[in-house]
């Protein structure tokens, strides 16, 4: 595995999700390492220069956009999406004002892999 690889971080409480999006990010050439809630990403202590995060929004400990806030509260600012089942208008609103995309579950489409991609190169300007 090149070091250059962007590496995704998930997090989904969905064992069945998490493993789809690992193998499926992994065959994209990212660096996929999968949580299973809150507070096992939030253990983590340092990240890369180059990354994104893959955040239900509907987690047990916290919600996504409550996970970010404290990743960007200690000054992790790697780009990050939700994803969730039908989002209210009112988490729409949310997430637009945190600059966050949100894509919609069941993850049927490119549209986790596009907006990833466009998070990872707008990162780097």
């Amino acid at each position: 595995m090149r070091q250059s690889q962007p590496s995704i971080f998930i997090v989904d409480e969905d064992p069945a999700v998490r493993h789809a999006l690992t193998f499926s990010l992994n065959l994209e050439g990212y660096h996929a390492r999968a949580f299973a809630g809150a507070f096992d990403l939030l253990a983590v202590t340092t990240f890369p220069s180059e990354g994104c995060f893959v955040i239900d929004q509907t987690l047990t400990e916290m919600n996504g956009l409550e996970v970010l806030a404290r990743l960007r509260a200690r000054n992790v600012l790697l780009p990050a999406v939700l994803i969730t089942t039908e989002p209210s208008g009112e988490l729409r609103v949310h997430a637009a004002r945190a600059g966050v995309p949100l894509i919609e579950k069941p993850l049927l489409t490119e549209a986790l892999s596009q907006c990833i991609r466009a998070s990872l190169g707008k990162a780097k300007q």
